[in-house]
C-alpha cells in the first residue's frame, strides 16, 4: 500500500481566534477514490489548497511522496507541481487565456516542452475532453459544464499522479454531471489517485473507496467506506448534510 499523501496534526486559521481546521490527520492511498465530505464551512476547500501546497499550516506537517511540503532543504516546487493537479470550485477563477487551446497548452509550456510536442498532448487532450470543436473559443463564453471540461483538461494535460478537485459537481446540469462522474472513472482506473471535496451525497455515494467527514468544528468526525458513512442518517444530520 503506497501512500502518496499523510497529514498529522493539521491546524490552519485564517484568523488566529477563528479556526478553519484543526487536529486533521488521515492519508491517502496511491489510486484511491477519496471523499471529503463535509457541509458548508467545514473546511473542505482550506483542506484541499492546503494538501496543494497553496497555503501552509499553522501547525502540524503535510507529507508528499514522502516529502515534507514546503521543507526548503528538500522541497521541489516544481516536481510537485507535475505531479499534483487542482481544478477549483469556480472554473472562472482558473481560466484565464484566450481560447480553449491556449489554456490547455498553459501547462506544458511552463513545464518547459518543446512546441511541438506540447501541439501534439494538447491536440490529444481536447479530444479525449469532447473539446476540439472548442479550441478556438474564448473559455470565458462557454457553459458551466464546457468550462468543466476545460479546467480539467487543463490539469490532465500533464498527466499528474493526483487530482485534488474542490465542489466539481457545482453548477453543472445533469448530462454535465454524468460526463465528470465517468470522466473520473476513466482518470482513475488509468492510475490516478482522486481526491473530492463536496457535500454532494449522490457524488459520495457513486464515486468513493473511501470518505473522510468533516463536522461543523472543523475536525475529522469520522472516515470510513461509503455504505458506513452514507447509510448513518444520524451521523449526516450530526454534520448537518441532511
Amino acid at each position: 500500500m503506497n501512500t502518496v499523501f499523510e497529514l498529522k496534526n493539521v491546524y490552519y486559521s485564517y484568523i488566529k481566534s477563528v479556526p478553519a481546521l484543526i487536529d486533521i490527520n488521515f492519508s491517502v492511498i496511491k489510486e484511491e477514490k477519496l471523499i471529503l465530505l463535509g457541509a458548508n464551512g467545514s473546511g473542505k476547500s482550506t483542506l484541499l489548497k492546503l494538501m496543494d501546497n497553496l497555503i501552509s499550516p499553522d501547525s502540524g506537517e503535510i507529507w508528499a511522496f514522502g516529502e515534507l511540503l514546503g521543507d526548503k532543504k528538500t522541497f521541489d516546487e516544481y516536481e510537485f507541481r507535475k505531479k499534483v493537479g487542482f481544478v477549483f470550485q469556480d472554473s472562472d477563477v482558473q481560466l484565464f487565456n484566450t481560447t480553449v487551446f491556449d489554456e490547455v497548452a498553459f501547462a506544458p509550456l511552463q513545464m518547459g516542452l518543446k512546441e511541438g510536442e506540447v501541439q501534439k498532448i494538447v491536440e490529444e487532450s481536447l479530444i479525449s475532453f469532447g473539446l476540439e470543436k472548442l479550441k478556438d473559443r474564448p473559455p470565458h463564453r462557454l457553459s458551466g459544464g464546457e468550462k468543466k471540461k476545460v479546467a480539467l483538461a487543463s490539469v490532465m494535460v500533464i498527466n499528474p499522479e493526483v487530482l485534488l478537485l474542490d465542489e466539481p459537481t457545482n453548477g453543472l446540469d445533469p448530462r454535465s454531471k454524468r460526463w465528470l462522474l465517468e470522466k473520473l472513472e476513466e482518470l482513475n482506473k488509468n492510475g490516478t489517485t482522486i481526491v473530492i471535496a463536496t457535500h454532494d451525497l449522490d457524488m459520495a455515494a457513486k464515486f468513493s473507496d473511501r470518505i473522510i467527514v468533516l463536522n461543523e468544528n472543523h475536525t475529522i468526525e469520522t472516515i470510513g467506506k461509503p455504505d458506513e458513512i452514507l447509510k448513518n442518517e444520524e451521523l449526516l444530520l450530526k454534520v448537518n448534510l441532511i
